[in-house]
């Protein structure tokens, strides 16, 4: 019987409370993950403290190293994007040659500063649709986790959150609702890459939630049945 190899994973601009979040989630989970960042250092740092939490939770054997983001780009076979909107298209310049023939997953929201509770999507539709055509065909580009709050996933226990996944290729959204769910959540295929406005929209309308009721509110799917 033959055991089905995990994809190697980088996280790229991975040291923030999302990155590490879904880092620890998917070593855990037995995947090989890269945290990637501008800086060695800063990636360093954050694997360090990310072993240590992993230590505390009685979970030793993890595999887990930090590179720069150009690196960990070339070096893993699916790459995640966690970085602020305004450092979207430059990090996507930065590690482009090492994206080819991969699976991109960018959870970039356009949040524009001071007014985050304020749904603002960019000209060309959404943060998804700016990473696929900047990057061509030979990307797949997946949006998905945007509705996710960062501090659920530092916790060690299961995410009262759905995933939208977003992309041009079923099995691109196949391939990243293996990782929702490794994660500990429920992913759903949500259509092509233009449906990304929807889930990028939704981040803003869950700020303004969380800002009137002091939580840290998520979506569910209602309605599947057996499905």
């Amino acid at each position: 019987m033959t055991t089905e190899k995990l994809p190697v994973l980088a996280i790229l601009g991975g040291t923030g409370d999302l990155g590490t979040g879904l880092a620890r989630r998917w070593a855990q989970a037995g995947y090989s993950v890269i945290i990637g960042s501008r800086t060695l250092e800063k990636a360093e740092a954050a694997v360090a403290d990310l072993r240590e939490v992993m230590a505390e939770r009685g979970v030793a054997a993890v595999t887990v190293r930090a590179m720069a983001n150009a690196e960990a780009a070339r070096e893993a076979d699916i790459v995640t994007l966690t970085v602020p909107f305004s450092h979207q298209v430059s990090t996507l310049e930065s590690v482009r040659s090492g994206l080819q023939g991969k699976i991109l997953i960018d959870v970039t929201v356009p949040l524009v500063p001071p007014r985050v509770a304020r749904v603002q999507l960019p000209p060309q539709g959404s943060a998804g649709q700016i990473a696929q055509e900047l990057l061509g065909d030979e990307v797949s580009v997946v949006s998905a986790f945007q509705n996710v709050a960062a501090a659920h996933l530092q916790e060690g226990k299961g995410v009262e959150c759905d995933v939208l996944v977003c992309g041009n290729k079923k099995d691109a959204r196949e391939q990243v609702i293996k990782l929702v769910e490794a994660a500990g959540m429920r992913g759903f295929h949500a259509g092509m890459i233009n449906n990304a406005a929807a889930a990028e929209a939704l981040t803003s309308v869950l700020i303004a939630i969380n800002k009137q009721y002091n939580c840290h509110a998520g979506i569910k799917i209602s309605g599947l049945g057996d499905a």
